[in-house]
């Protein structure tokens, strides 16, 4: 009989308190504490941190995080970044943008770095003297920026195939494209190396250029 009474009494103070937090307006409510009754608790997710190159996610201990994005119309710039520390734009002057193909190689162990661009004019010799005397233990980060096909010679295209490209022998007028190769080592197979998008006057995403595209990833520091 205590039993039930007890279960009687509970089960009224539960329907009690839910038709006082029903009827009752809250400003005849005695206190703040009993206000906050019927709020619900409010779950805040702590801002995302930003990492290295801005991926989505850090790179394990002991890599080097990249990015590549090649450019985009006029207005976007290819972009190329290595360890957050490096940002390399193909450069635009007052009258026009500078396309072509833009190279930047870091050195794998004291992270040096240098950069060349190859813009409208012929540019394809230099190109090649520059990648050939990058030091063996390098890295090579290339993108392109509005052309960087129509006056790149047969043997530039030749050396770039020789250091792992599966696309440079397919680049066209305007196409995007992304690359990033090695001197005197491997990079893991498992990594984005090479992106290319050609530009199709039914598809492109701005006037006469197709959508940039980027590649992204991170580079074990152990390879050497």
């Amino acid at each position: 009989v205590r039993l039930t009474g007890l279960l009687l009494m509970s089960l009224a103070a539960w329907h009690l308190g839910f038709f006082i937090a029903d009827h009752v307006p809250q400003a005849t409510l005695p206190n703040a504490a009993f206000q906050g009754i019927r709020k619900k608790p409010v779950l805040r997710a702590p801002a995302p941190k930003r990492q290295k190159c801005d991926h989505w996610s850090p790179c394990p201990p002991g890599s080097y995080a990249y990015r590549i994005l090649s450019g985009g119309g006029k207005e976007k710039m290819a972009k190329i970044c290595f360890e957050d520390e490096l940002n390399i734009f193909l450069y635009s002057n007052k009258s026009q943008v500078l396309g072509g193909l833009g190279i930047f190689f870091v050195k794998f162990v004291s992270v040096f770095s240098s950069y060349c661009v190859t813009d409208s004019t012929e540019h394809s010799e230099e190109m090649m003297t520059f990648i050939r005397n990058a030091p063996a233990g390098t890295l090579l980060l290339m993108a392109t920026h509005d052309d960087g096909s129509t006056l790149l010679k047969d043997d530039a295209r030749k050396l770039l195939e020789e250091l792992g490209s599966k696309e440079i022998m397919n680049i066209k007028f305007r196409s995007s494209w992304v690359f990033i190769a090695a001197k005197g080592f491997k990079l893991p197979d498992d990594i984005q190396k090479e992106k290319i998008n050609h530009s199709d006057q039914k598809m492109n995403r701005y006037n006469g250029w197709p959508a940039e595209i980027q590649i992204e990833g991170c580079i074990p520091r152990n390879l050497i």
